[in-house]
């Protein structure tokens, strides 16, 4: 090949074809981030608007408006009793925030807490500890979630709790496993040889490690509490009518595809856009690690 082939223009120089891409490829992702938390955002006014009386009543009735599609006066339109479904969809959304932030918050928080205590004990604290993580993973959580919702009463906070309560172990089976690999590194070590005491080596050694490599599993968790409160309303567990929830939303409108589709699909819509846009930035989390 000559220099004159070098300077045809048929010929594609591949170091600018190679940054074109590179750069196309860390844009992608910086859209759809910024996506994600744009609709997060977003939908989290919308709720607080909602809790704070900005929106229609979402538990009144008006005949007059009965099954009508979506308007300026209601955007999500009205279900069989006249209903705004706009904003029994954003109190829905409030409800699923609450059990998603209990979950993350008292569960998440235990079992960290768990995890790494017996990470740092080992022997048969750990030993104990592996044992009733992985028997309590194994049970059937939503069966028994929808139990225990049954008989103590389909309250918020009963809900909240009881899927808490099951993601525990996992949080503390992976807060093990972090505080396993912290344990090893060099300034735990350091400060165990000169005497550091243990509340020293949890708070400024191991649990600033641990965090940030559970801040994925945060998300994901997130997203799995919204699926699973969703989840207990659709099948008749959750909160009772006609209090609003995505889940309980989804399953009205069932008796009314025919006639009003949009009472279960803007629900579900907003259901899928939140769990797609919480997945979003887990995933954009875990690539920032590697």
């Amino acid at each position: 090949m000559s220099l004159s082939d070098l300077a045809s223009p048929n010929v594609v120089p591949l170091p600018s074809t190679a940054s074109a891409s590179s750069a196309s490829r860390l844009r992608i992702p910086r859209v759809g981030v910024t996506i994600a938390v744009a609709w997060l955002a977003v939908l989290a006014v919308g709720a607080l608007a909602a809790a704070a009386g900005l929106t229609a009543d979402p538990l009144a009735n008006d005949y007059a408006v009965i099954s009508q599609a979506p308007s300026l006066a209601h955007p999500f339109g009205t279900d069989n009793l006249g209903r705004d479904v706009f904003s029994r969809s954003l109190h829905g959304a409030g409800a699923s925030a609450i059990v998603a932030l209990v979950t993350v918050t008292v569960g998440g928080g235990l079992g960290i807490l768990l995890g790494v205590w017996a990470g740092l004990r080992r022997g048969i604290a750990d030993a104990i500890t592996g044992f009733v993580t992985d028997v309590t993973i194994a049970l059937p959580s939503l069966i028994i979630v929808a139990t225990i919702v049954t008989l103590a009463g389909p309250s918020l906070p009963t809900i909240a709790l009881t899927i808490a309560a099951f993601a525990i172990p996992v949080f503390a089976r992976l807060g093990r496993s972090a505080t396993l690999a912290v344990a090893t590194e060099n300034h735990v070590v350091v400060a165990r040889t000169l005497g550091a005491s243990g509340w020293r080596i949890l708070t400024r050694e191991v649990l600033p490690g641990v965090l940030p490599a559970l801040m994925p599993f945060v998300l994901t968790t997130l997203a799995t509490a919204i699926v699973a409160e969703g989840a207990l309303s659709f099948l008749g567990f959750g909160l009772r009518p006609p209090e609003p929830s995505w889940g309980g939303l989804i399953a009205e409108g069932r008796t009314q595809l025919a006639l009003a589709p949009w009472v279960t699909l803007m629900p579900a819509l907003l259901l899928c856009a939140t769990i797609l846009s919480i997945n979003v930035l887990g995933e954009h989390l875990r690539e920032a690690k590697r």
